[in-house]
Order: structure tokens, then C-alpha cells, then sequence
């Protein structure tokens, strides 16, 4: 590891970038100076949240699948689960249990000042974590988001290099300058969407899944140690979504909060997440600030990682329109509940 990196740094890597980035744009060349905006243009406002990318004119779906105890159901076959598009009935072309298809993670890190008592749980238990569910085929990277954001790690099946990383990871309130350096260089933040002015949690989650994990395949989930609280993103909520909806990425986020830090202030963290969460097929889990509520929560993901099925098909609409389909799936089971995203975009013709 060569210290913190901007997500940009390893970013221009990817094939297309430079081409989304403003002419105009310009890292600014003091620590002290507010990060410049370079992220590629925010989707109009009205673009609905829930996307899933297409594999040529196959549609894939990831899930998970529970019983009425909240307990996964492993051993579903084709038989025993039916998908359907805008409410018509779709023929499956496979139907497969993921418990070996490689796993991609992006662990986002909120060091934000509201994290400050909570921050030691969210490495500790979050290093084990990495240790427990990182296979030699997986790879994961760390990101942490406060007034700057930061690629503390970038892409490693190493859970040592990752465990080390999070536990450098500190508090910034934005006056301790702690990612001074020039990005790309081996230090320096990513350039932020706008003039940050406190949690660019929203920020975090449309650049690490339209950046980080746009050009992965296969099973990729970002994971939020977060109290849900955002401010200063000038990426919406709803944009944030649509961005891990294009990349076929699924957010869960651990809600750890010091509720006692937002006892005058209020709190609203618990809704947007659920949003989020729910709008992309993954889950929240509240913790509060209970470590052993932390340590189960990882495990309730990591598991839920490994049990997952994908099922795919052809869509019976075959217009190449752009427009929204909504997607449901359901399995046989005494109180079975699918676990899934709302839906996806179609693709649009090509001019």
C-alpha cells in the first residue's frame, strides 16, 4: 500500500473516462483548498432509481431468499422460483446458486465527526469481516467519506492490506487536513461533487459504484458503515441509487450511529438507507453503536453473500426503448420472502 489514493488516480485506468470528464476541470493544487469538482454529469432528475444492466439481451437477477424465520433458503432450483416483468410471466434461460462466482465488495467508511465514538467498532469489526469473507477469487476496496472522499485501498484479495487501511482511517472535520498530498501521487482526496460541506455520503456511493465498479462482473455489493446521515452531496439520493443500479450493484449498509451525538439536532439517516438499500436488493441492518450487534451484522451479509441465486432471461418486451421494467420474483416456501432489486431499464436503441 502507498498510502491513501484518489478514486480519480486509479479511475483514469478505465477505458472512457477522460472523455467524461469536464475540460474545465483542475485538481486544486493546495490541501488547503476545497476538492474540485472532476465527477462526470449527475442523470436528470427524473430518472428513476432502480436500473439493472443488461448481458446482451439477457437480463440477470440476482437474489436471496428467506423463510419466514428470516433464515436463507439454500437449494432452490428453477422449479421453485418464477420471475416476472411488468407483472408478465418470463421464461428463465438458467437459474444458478452463486456460492462460487467471484465476489466484488467496496467497503465505504463514514469518518465523518459524527462517527467519532464509532469508528473503532466499525474497523475492528469491519477488519474481521474482510478476513472471514474474502475468498482468493474476491476482491474488495476501501473507501472512506467524510467532507473529502478517499480510496484508502484500492482493489486486493489481500485482507491484511485492507484490514491495514481501515485501521489508518480517522476522523476529519475537514480543518486536520489528514489526506494532505497531490491525488494521484500517492495521497490527496477525490475530487468531491460540489463545495463539501459535511457527509458526501451520497457522493461516495454514485462515484465508488459509476467509477469503481462499473467495468466488474458478476456478484458486486458496496457495504456502508454509516449513521445514514448525509450533507453536502450534490448527488440526490435518488442519483446515488440509479448509479448502483447501472453497475448491477447491490448496497448494504450497517447503520451505526451514535444517536446521543444527534440529540438536539434530529435524526433522519434510518429512512433514506432503508430507500437505498431496498431500491438496490440489499438490506439494512441498524446496529446503534452495540458491537456485538456489529459483528452479527457482518455475518448476516457474509452470509447472505454466499447464498444467492441468479436467474436470467430474455425479456418478452423486446423494445429497445430505455424505458423502466419492473421486476418480481417468487419462490415456493411457507412464508418465503425474495430479497431483490425493484427493477431495471431497458436498453435503447442505438442511433
Amino acid at each position: 500500500m502507498t498510502g491513501m489514493r484518489p478514486l480519480w488516480g486509479v479511475a483514469a485506468l478505465l477505458l472512457g473516462l477522460s472523455a467524461l470528464l469536464p475540460a474545465s476541470a483542475q485538481i486544486a493544487p493546495s490541501p488547503d483548498a476545497p476538492p474540485v469538482s472532476t465527477a462526470p454529469a449527475l442523470p436528470p432528475e427524473d430518472v428513476p432509481a432502480a436500473i439493472l444492466k443488461l448481458n446482451v439481451d439477457l437480463v440477470n437477477v440476482f437474489f436471496t431468499v428467506k423463510d419466514k424465520a428470516g433464515n436463507l433458503v439454500p437449494h432452490l432450483t428453477q422449479g421453485d422460483c418464477a420471475v416476472s416483468e411488468d407483472n408478465q410471466p418470463q421464461t428463465l434461460k438458467s437459474f444458478v446458486a452463486e456460492t462460487q462466482q467471484p465476489l466484488t465488495l467496496g467497503i465505504l467508511l463514514d469518518t465523518s465527526s459524527s462517527q467519532t465514538r464509532v469508528l473503532p467498532l466499525e474497523q475492528d469489526a469491519g477488519s474481521q469481516f474482510i478476513e472471514r469473507v474474502l475468498q482468493p477469487k474476491d476482491e474488495a476496496f476501501l473507501l472512506s467519506f467524510d467532507v473529502d472522499i478517499n480510496l484508502l485501498q484500492d482493489y486486493t484479495n489481500n485482507p491484511r492490506q485492507l484490514a491495514r487501511a481501515m485501521s489508518k482511517a480517522d476522523i476529519n472535520t475537514g480543518s486536520n487536513n489528514r489526506a494532505a498530498g497531490i491525488p494521484g501521487a500517492g495521497g490527496g482526496t477525490i475530487p468531491s461533487i460540489g463545495k463539501p460541506k459535511g457527509t458526501l455520503l451520497y457522493d461516495a456511493v454514485y462515484l465508488a459504484a459509476g467509477q469503481k465498479m462499473s467495468q466488474e462482473t458478476g456478484r458486486k455489493a458496496l457495504i456502508l458503515l454509516t449513521d445514514g446521515e448525509d450533507a453536502g452531496s450534490r448527488a440526490k439520493i435518488s442519483e446515488a441509487i440509479a448509479s448502483a443500479q447501472k453497475s448491477n450493484v447491490m448496497v448494504y449498509t450497517i447503520l451505526i450511529a451514535d444517536r446521543s451525538f444527534y440529540a438536539s439536532l434530529g435524526y433522519s439517516g434510518y429512512s433514506a438507507m432503508k430507500k437505498m438499500t431496498e431500491e438496490t436488493g440489499g438490506r439494512l441492518i441498524d446496529v446503534g453503536n452495540d458491537g456485538k450487534k456489529l459483528e452479527a451484522a457482518f455475518q448476516q451479509i457474509a452470509d447472505e453473500l454466499r447464498t444467492q441465486y441468479v436467474a436470467s432471461y430474455t425479456p418478452t418486451n423486446a423494445k429497445m426503448d430505455g424505458s423502466f421494467r419492473t421486476l418480481s420474483v417468487q419462490c415456493r416456501g411457507d412464508g418465503a420472502k425474495v430479497q431483490v432489486r425493484k427493477g431495471y431499464f431497458a436498453a435503447a436503441q442505438e442511433n
